[in-house]
């Protein structure tokens, strides 16, 4: 697994990935050098590098960076590779983008452009760093919690689902990178499905919830 952003969910999913027993390879804007200690603590199976050598060493390759930091992400070593997009639009934080404000791309969609030879999946940008590591449950568990999806590529959907599997969630397929609105900041099953931000360790959402919520959005 290589990871382009190591901030709250980057780190979190790279600790999950670690204790499920891949090998994650960590990057930032700032250089390796300030991910050491990130590295050190999550143990042999994780180290830090460049985002060029980041992209290039992952079969999976996790992006969760800012919106506006996508015209930096490396996009030759992602040519072919299954790419996960973790990354919410912020105009507060991102300033204002034309599309994403008049609605006519998704924020995925916007980042295919600046990738456009990678297999996108749009994944884990509907839960709270927090709940995504409370929330791990073994195969088979009751109270297993169930995460959207979308993309235009079965394949790298099937990577990427069981990827998530491997970390202790199910999936529910949401359709296309086009359609992936439906999971988007503010929608039914943005945050609030899983508890409050003050509720740390969240709560088990099933299928059929997760179903509702993506069939309730409005756009």
């Amino acid at each position: 697994m290589g990871f382009i952003g190591s901030g709250s969910i980057g780190r979190t999913l790279a600790r999950l990935a670690v204790g499920a027993g891949h090998q994650v390879v960590l990057s930032n804007s700032r250089g390796p050098e300030t991910l050491a200690d990130t590295a050190a603590e999550l143990g042999p199976r994780a180290s830090a590098a460049t985002s060029e050598e980041a992209a290039a060493a992952g079969d999976i390759i996790v992006v969760t960076v800012p919106v506006s930091a996508f015209p930096h992400v490396p996009a030759a070593p992602l040519a072919g590779k299954t790419v996960i997009d973790t990354c919410n639009y912020g105009p507060e934080r991102d300033g204002h983008i034309p599309e994403l404000d008049s609605k006519s791309l998704t924020s995925s969609e916007l980042l295919l452009r600046y990738v456009p030879d990678a297999l996108l999946v749009k994944a884990f940008n509907n839960i709270f760093f927090k709940h995504l590591l409370s929330l791990a449950r073994p195969a088979g568990a009751a109270d297993r919690s169930y995460l959207p999806i979308a993309g235009d590529s079965a394949p790298a959907k099937a990577a990427v689902t069981e990827f998530i599997d491997s970390i202790g969630y199910s999936v529910v397929d949401a359709g296309t990178l086009a359609g992936s609105w439906r999971q988007a900041t503010g929608t039914p099953v943005w945050g609030t499905p899983y508890g409050p931000y003050s509720n740390e360790q969240g709560q088990p959402v099933g299928e059929d919830a997760i179903r509702a919520a993506l069939a309730t959005a409005t756009r």
